[in-house]
């Protein structure tokens, strides 16, 4: 919540910061916006790019970016880049949250939101979602939903965008071009880059190929180029889960209510498939659906992203271990509910479907126990027919960092944890700082105490400044209890 601002001192603070927005306004290629979710004025920018790198002179593509600008009048010459994730988030489309979450930092730089190629309006890959109302046996099947996306790739494909071997030049490696490109059009010498997720991705190709552009670098929940998506997915999903059952077995009250919770998973597991009666979790209406396999860990997965609702799988897994999968299709559906930022699959797979899915047979991750090869293999019938672009060896090679790299990791994160955080700060060398919060899960600089980290660290007038700044405030934050639902008689003992 914010504190009330005096009228006098609203006033003041709108008056520094109007020269500015009229000088910004003579900037060439920017027209004054709104964006969602942002209290101020926004620049927006379009810049042409080839589609193909190889031919600059060929088909070209729209580039949107929008501009925050910074409310004081004399703003720090170099602006923050924000690399949003996915792959296949729009940045412009988090406007808000970015904005808030960044709200020390735009008060003397420039915060600018890039949609990378493929996502919001820079030639956008989307693809037709399912609506939350959908039935389950459409949106929960993973058969169903691999067909989805062959359907998808058909139509992308003769889009002009996509047309003759179009869908293959959304890699990563050339988004980071256009992204450079953005910054010459500002007519900035260096950026601060911030990125998330897949963001982080981005954010070291884009250290990676233009290091001089860079003065400082923040990463969270860090997913390098070497990190092979479906096969470090299974690895990293079973530690999570296996994390939550330990948690459960040495907390008291999770062990007195679940005592065999890591057997009836099991069990739950070795039942499938099982034809069910369900109610759809925004409906209410009672659906028969069969439950597989893979549905079934596709469900497990979502929630694990989150601690809060992390914290609520004992209770769905003993009762989908009882029939009952209401539960764990309503943590399911509140995640996917509450995501900040649509994914453009289209994009999601040319990224990943380059990047990674060549690499699948060379990964060393040991697949799940449980989780084995299931998002492997979806991915695999996904990408058979995608086209590809051919990505640039160097492209999984991370140089030492010549400036200040900031990595953030959640302990119980299920897709990104520490380990990769950890390898990347080992090659980018003494500039990189890794800080690790326990008990967070995927995300840890929109935490309120680490808001500020991010903001001292770009903040910091050099390097050596900045690698010091003090960063364990989060470090004791508790992982959620387990969650125990409220019985009668406690209700009534209350009274």
């Amino acid at each position: 919540m914010k504190a009330s601002i005096p009228l006098a001192a609203a006033l003041a603070l709108w008056l520094a910061a109007a020269p500015y927005a009229r000088a910004a306004d003579s900037r060439p290629g920017l027209a004054a916006c709104r964006l969602p979710g942002v209290e101020h004025d926004a620049w927006c920018g379009v810049l042409k790019r080839p589609l193909d790198p190889a031919q600059p002179q060929g088909r070209q593509i729209d580039i949107h970016y929008a501009l925050l600008p910074a409310l004081a009048r004399n703003r720090k010459p170099d602006p923050v880049f924000f690399f949003a994730g996915g792959p296949g988030q729009s940045a412009i489309e988090l406007a808000g949250p970015i904005s808030r979450m960044l709200a020390r930092l735009s008060n003397r730089r420039d915060i600018v939101l890039i949609d990378q190629r493929g996502t919001g309006r820079s030639a956008p890959l989307r693809c037709e979602e399912d609506a939350p109302t959908a039935p389950l046996a459409q949106t929960a099947d993973p058969a169903l939903q691999v067909a989805r996306m062959q359907a998808c790739r058909r139509r992308l494909e003769v889009l002009p965008q996509g047309a003759q071997g179009g869908l293959a030049h959304y890699a990563t490696w050339v988004a980071m071009q256009d992204a450079d490109a953005v910054r010459a059009a500002l007519g900035v010498a260096q950026v601060d880059l911030v990125g998330g997720s897949y963001g982080t991705r981005a954010a070291l190709e884009y250290l990676r190929q233009f290091p001089q552009a860079v003065r400082r670098t923040v990463i969270d929940g860090v997913a390098p180029p070497d990190m092979v998506l479906p096969a470090s997915f299974s690895t990293d999903n079973q530690a999570a889960l296996d994390a939550e059952i330990a948690a459960c077995e040495g907390e008291p009250a999770c062990r007195a209510r679940h005592p065999t919770l890591r057997a009836d998973w099991q069990v739950l597991l070795a039942g499938l498939p099982r034809s069910v009666q369900v109610q759809h979790p925004v409906t209410g209406a009672v659906e028969r659906i069969t439950v597989t396999r893979d549905m079934l860990l596709g469900l497990v997965r979502a929630p694990l992203y989150v601690p809060a609702l992390t914290s609520a799988l004992p209770e769905a897994l003993a009762a989908a271990a009882q029939g009952r999968f209401e539960p764990l299709l309503g943590l399911a559906s509140a995640t996917s509910g509450n995501s900040p930022g649509k994914i453009f699959e289209g994009m999601h797979f040319s990224v990943v479907c380059a990047e990674d899915l060549p690499r699948l047979a060379q990964a060393t991750d040991r697949p799940g126990a449980d989780f084995g090869d299931t998002f492997a293999a979806q991915y695999r019938q996904i990408c058979a027919d995608w086209p590809r672009t051919e990505v640039p060896p160097a492209f999984y090679r991370l140089p030492q960092a010549a400036s200040a790299v900031l990595l953030l990791s959640g302990g119980a994160d299920p897709v990104t944890p520490p380990r990769h955080a950890a390898r990347v700060a080992l090659a980018l060398g003494p500039k990189a700082r890794h800080v690790v919060v326990p008990q967070a899960g995927h995300g840890v600089m929109a935490l309120g105490c680490m808001r500020d980290v991010l903001f001292r660290f770009i903040d910091a007038a050099s390097d050596d400044e900045a690698l010091k700044v003090g960063a364990d405030c989060a470090g004791r934050m508790p992982r959620p209890g387990a969650f125990v639902p409220v019985t009668a008689p406690a209700v009534e003992a209350v009274k």
